[in-house]
């Protein structure tokens, strides 16, 4: 084995009830690397770093570290071996102390007592090593999102990880606050650990990852150097197929306008915020983390009550108080994170593509149960979702099928204006294909598109016109065919 391999994952195999996770995956990491793992929703990524993790066991296949045959049945076996993973879900206690958090379950102590001193000193050590800029005393609660990624990083740090894995570090993170995680996974390799990283911008694998792995339905497709592979190239790898067209986009004249805010302010993140939006047209809003954008469409659509200004949906003036009204006058609105503000995890695709919509099939005390299997099927049809059956629980599909599902929910609906707060969020390249190829179908059917979108080429691809926003305001609006990428951040930044 070469000397500078880390780690050796071979023939892992993994299987489920009616599954085949994982069937005879390789996986190698040298010290210093910045590995990608790369692959559809569903192509085994998670479930290899589950077995690496301890949190799955593998039916079939051998680990070595340090050229060392090791055993790992559980978590405490992978921390022993030096491996940290950092999931996508942060699992941080919000209540408790960033020390508190960091040192949780490993408390240093003196005598029968938490040596909390220690603690914090200890701490402050790693922080002011990172270049943290807030203290071991801190309460996660009070944190950003993307502060408490970095305490998740610190704490894998503290306990001499070797082994790092990544999932899905920048999903909800700022450009800015991107830059300062690469800073520290630098210091990390040049240090000798070795990171997996798992992310669907596949912008990030040429900045900051050295080699990349593709994984498709469960077996190993192939390993590159990351300078050596273009893009096209990767997503024909990972997806079996050429997408020739990944952003599906046929520009058209808009109609009317339907939508139009003036002076919208919130008291708080939106500020005299002006737009309006044409009947069949996608309008891209863009900016940073924090810009106000989320805000401006909850005012929109009735989540937020106390808001100035005044909005008209087809000359009549409104203003909702509930998202219910906002529905009976046509408009639809996908939230950000589908897990908190969409889904409910352990019910069924059935029951969460049609609970908008539960007046067409509910009379009184009677249910319509095939007329509710209709409207759910249509929706599953249109949007291509991927499940067994509509009984299926939705907490069980990818990611990207999750979301087909949630914007199937709310067409049922029959909106004419769609609201997408980050459509694409933790989806992979497929299903962002298809999402996009819908986008285009309902602007062509004359729905007005509204999309929130922290990713730039999705913005500029898809948008007919793009309003940009920063600290609440919006800074500039530009056209389709003057947009790019250097205009909008230097609007984006604008104080």
């Amino acid at each position: 084995m070469n000397e500078n391999v880390l780690l050796q994952m071979k023939n892992i195999h993994k299987r489920f009830p009616g599954v085949y996770a994982l069937n005879n995956v390789d996986f190698e990491l040298k010290q210093g690397e910045v590995h990608a793992l790369l692959g559809e929703n569903g192509a085994g990524k998670s479930t290899l770093i589950k077995v690496l993790g301890g949190i799955y066991k593998a039916e079939e296949g051998e680990i070595y570290i340090d050229g060392k045959k090791v055993t790992i049945d559980n978590v405490f076996d992978s921390h022993k071996n030096g491996i940290s993973i950092i999931h996508q879900e942060l699992v941080l206690v919000p209540y408790m102390t960033v020390a508190e958090n960091i040192f949780l379950g490993r408390e240093p102590m003196k005598g029968h007592l938490i040596d909390k001193d220690k603690m914090n000193a200890d701490t402050e050590e790693l922080l002011h090593t990172y270049n943290m800029n807030f203290t071991p005393d801190t309460l996660v609660v009070d944190l950003t999102i993307a502060q408490q990624q970095m305490v998740e990083i610190v704490k894998a740090i503290s306990f001499n990880s070797k082994i790092l894995v990544m999932d899905e570090p920048t999903s909800s993170i700022s450009d800015k606050e991107v830059e300062f995680l690469f800073k520290i996974m630098r210091t990390l390799t040049s240090k000798g650990v070795g990171i997996i990283y798992i992310s669907h911008k596949m912008s990030e694998l040429w900045e900051i990852c050295d080699r990349v792995t593709v994984l498709r339905d469960g077996q190993y497709v192939s390993t590159h150097v990351v300078k050596d592979i273009d893009k096209d190239e990767l997503i024909a790898r990972m997806v079996g197929r050429t997408l020739e067209q990944y952003y599906t986009r046929e520009f058209q004249a808009p109609g009317d306008v339907v939508l139009k805010a003036e002076h919208i302010s919130d008291g708080d993140m939106v500020k005299d915020v002006s737009f309006e939006l044409r009947k069949g047209e996608i309008v891209g809003f863009a900016g940073l983390v924090g810009a106000g954008r989320s805000e401006t469409m909850q005012c929109i659509f009735g989540l937020k009550k106390k808001y100035t200004g005044t909005v008209t949906i087809k000359g009549k003036k409104v203003h909702f108080l509930s998202a219910v009204d906002a529905v009976n006058d046509g408009i639809a609105f996908v939230p950000e994170d589908r897990k908190l503000q969409g889904l409910y995890q352990v019910q069924s695709v059935k029951y969460n593509s049609t609970i908008e919509v539960l007046a067409h099939f509910i009379k009184g005390v009677f249910l319509n149960k095939s007329e509710e299997e209709t409207i759910a099927q249509k929706y599953v049809d249109m949007m291509n979702t991927k499940t067994p059956t509509l009984d299926q629980m939705i907490g069980h599909l990818s990611g990207g099928n999750q979301q087909k599902v949630m914007i199937g929910r709310w067409l049922a609906t029959n909106p004419s204006i769609l609201i997408l707060d980050e459509p694409t969020r933790g989806v992979d390249v497929g299903a962002k294909a298809e999402i996009y190829s819908i986008m285009n179908y309902l602007a062509k059917q004359g729905i007005a598109i509204i999309m929130i979108s922290s990713e730039l080429p999705e913005i500029i691809n898809m948008s007919d016109r793009v309003y940009v926003m920063a600290n609440g305001r919006i800074t500039g609006c530009i056209g389709h065919e003057d947009v790019s990428q250097e205009c909008i951040m230097k609007l984006a930044a604008e104080e």
